[in-house]
């Protein structure tokens, strides 16, 4: 067993989660990975969805369907009517074009035609080395990371959304360039075409922060996530029978 599968393994079972983390790297050549497969057109979110539950997805400028992501990814150009701001006004996510127009031009992107495929998996079967790790989970399974994240250097974290482009832009390329952990509440885009769930969320970490996080997260079991997760200072106050 790789250190990478045993860190996985690890880090799911500590928090409990139900689907993987998911193993994201970007590829200058476009070339047919073994054991990977490539799918007709998906989203961005959606090759993210089917990687947690366990398959192994290429996303290339032939097989994206969402026109924004394959903006952000550097893929493609995008058409007219979304750097408009036509389309996503049309479907009642901002107010008026000048609003999306100001959101894209906050919008982390990949340098256009760079990386030619996206390939991702569930962490524990990475064979190569990745670039970013995606964790789809309940919100309190990314309060853990997020603790473990700081556990050791302490100070605060700083995360930024549009509430738009949440996996492809949030939490994937903003980790990938910033090379900093930024989480993300989801957006219209991720909540319509994928099965995340109400309350799951999604955060986001350059790989080289792993180690640090799954170490710092089994000292986190120790006493703190028991202590939470029993939520004794709740029962008392239950207990007390006070209005």
């Amino acid at each position: 067993m790789s250190e990478l599968t045993q860190r996985a393994a690890l880090m799911e079972e500590i928090l409990g989660m139900p689907t993987s983390l998911v193993a994201v790297r970007f590829h200058e050549e476009f070339t047919r990975l073994p054991g990977y497969d490539l799918p007709d057109k998906r989203r961005y979110c959606q090759v993210l969805m089917e990687a947690r539950r366990g398959r192994r997805v290429l996303l290339s400028p032939g097989n994206i369907a969402c026109p924004a992501a394959a903006w952000a990814l550097g893929f493609d150009d995008p058409p007219p009517r979304l750097i408009s701001g036509e389309m996503p006004t049309a479907m009642g996510i901002f107010g008026n074009t000048e609003a999306v127009q100001h959101t894209f031009s906050t919008m982390q992107r990949l340098e256009m035609g760079r990386y030619k495929m996206v390939s991702l998996c569930p962490l524990e079967e990475a064979e190569d080395e990745i670039d970013v790790v995606v964790v789809e989970s309940m919100a309190e399974h990314l309060m853990w990371i997020a603790l473990a994240h700081v556990f050791k250097t302490g100070g605060r974290l700083h995360f930024d959304t549009a509430v738009l482009q949440a996996t492809c832009v949030d939490v994937t390329i903003t980790p990938f360039v910033q090379q900093r952990m930024n989480m993300s509440i989801g957006c219209y885009g991720c909540r319509e075409a994928t099965d995340l769930a109400e309350g799951e969320c999604v955060l986001g970490f350059p790989a080289r922060y792993l180690e640090d996080i799954v170490d710092s997260l089994e000292s986190l079991r120790e006493k703190a996530m028991p202590r939470v997760r029993g939520k004794n200072v709740y029962r008392a106050l239950l207990e007390r029978g006070e209005n």
